[in-house]
């Protein structure tokens, strides 16, 4: 949100208790969406040393019966694997190459709605007026408890438990694993390898599912012990540090996702995939809706905007329309089109759209579509894709450029929206 925001020529200040690079609890698995943000961000994989392309896929399940499943070749890269104190630390660096103040090691001690501002108190004395609020800070959000729309009682959907381990054997090394096991359906267990041959391995509970949350630390190496697990971590194999446990929310349904002048992303929404557990791509893609509806719904449009606007409020003609040519088609529809047909949608013209998979929620509360995704919303047409060109959605498209595989340091420094 700081990166797309600060692009946009907003003025951007972040504020995080932590002090950067800092661990996070996380099974480091980056899927093909998380990516494709990450490189529409401008996102340089050079920037993280742990960074390392998975191939590969092996699942196992509950019956026992493994399936190798080779991931698609070509350019792009459809999956990767880094550690998150790296990788959060290089997208601080991006937020600041996008002019973004980042002020760390300073806690939030309050929250205050002042009509059409939100002011923040620091722990250090420090106080900041905005017109708009981003909590990116977790599932126990102090953002939504200053603003009493914290939910009372809620520990997430799942929880996981995970540990590094290096010297680990080939097979653990050069692929993806993930174990069904059939005690601990609908969870799973996992190891994920990363670029100096250790490995992120871990495993997802559902709550409500057969295994109580409290229950993973004793259960956890009875795990590691299983004989088909053992033998693809490997006989040497040895832990890089204690395990780590954290809750998972995954009910984006059913939760506040903005009040006033504040909006909520990542797990402060809920928004982690309730069937997987999966939230690095869900926490990307929030935030830059967050920020897509700062820049295009608070009345500070850019001029094209405006001026685009009042042709299709007068009926102008459009540059290179004849005069004569009838009023404008309605908004969004291509000149020419007859209103069966499928239509392209102009990025300035996008308004708070109901996603698929996300419900609409009360009035301000719909994410909105970013400018340059081909994401498909109930009812309407893929957006414009990146460059101006229409992608429909199915048409086959890579996940991410193959800048992440040709080791190019490029960087995608271009204003959004």
């Amino acid at each position: 949100a700081a990166a797309e925001l600060g692009r946009a020529g907003r003025r951007v200040v972040v504020v995080d208790r932590a002090r950067f690079p800092r661990d996070k609890t996380c099974g480091d698995g980056l899927t093909a969406g998380a990516l494709r943000h990450l490189d529409e961000l401008g996102l340089d994989p050079a920037d993280v040393p742990s960074w390392r392309p998975v191939h590969d896929a092996e699942v196992t399940s509950p019956s026992g019966r493994t399936v190798q499943l080779p991931l698609p070749g070509g350019d792009g890269v459809w999956a990767v694997v880094a550690r998150r104190h790296e990788l959060d630390a290089a997208l601080v660096d991006l937020a600041r190459r996008a002019g973004a103040e980042v002020r760390e090691g300073v806690a939030l001690t309050g929250v205050d709605q002042l009509g059409d501002r939100v002011a923040v108190t620091l722990a250090d004395g420090g106080r900041l007026e905005a017109r708009w609020l981003v909590g990116a800070d977790g599932m126990w959000s102090p953002t939504r408890r200053a603003l009493g729309v914290s939910v009372p009682g809620y520990r997430g959907e799942w929880h996981a438990f995970r540990q590094y381990v290096t010297d680990v054997a080939p097979a653990a090394g050069d692929r993806l694993h993930v174990w069904f096991e059939p005690d601990l359906l609908p969870g799973y267990v996992w190891s994920f390898p990363l670029a100096d041959g250790s490995a992120n391995i871990g495993l997802a509970l559902r709550r409500g599912g057969s295994w109580q949350v409290g229950a993973m630390a004793e259960l956890w190496p009875e795990v590691l012990a299983r004989p088909h697990i053992r033998a693809v971590l490997g006989p040497h194999h040895r832990p890089e540090g204690p395990h780590r446990a954290w809750p998972i929310p995954a009910r984006i349904g059913h939760v506040v996702l903005s009040a006033g002048r504040a909006l909520w992303v990542g797990d402060a929404a809920a928004a982690a995939d309730p069937m997987t557990g999966e939230g690095i791509g869900q926490a990307l893609a929030t935030g830059r809706w967050a920020a897509d509806a700062i820049v295009h719904g608070d009345g500070r449009r850019p001029p094209a905007l405006r001026r685009r606007r009042a042709r299709i409020a007068d009926h102008r003609p459009r540059p290179g329309r004849p005069a004569g040519a009838g009023p404008a088609p309605p908004q969004g529809q291509p000149h020419g089109a007859v209103a069966d047909r499928p239509q392209r949608l102009d990025p300035a013209e996008l308004r708070p759209l109901a996603v698929r998979g996300l419900p609409p929620g009360r009035a301000g509360h719909a994410p909105t579509l970013a400018p340059g995704r081909a994401v498909r919303a109930r009812g309407l047409p893929a957006p414009l894709g990146r460059g101006g060109a229409g992608l429909p959605l199915n048409r086959r498209r890579p996940p991410v450029l193959a800048r992440f595989t040709s080791g190019s340091q490029s960087r995608n420094a271009a204003p959004v929206g």
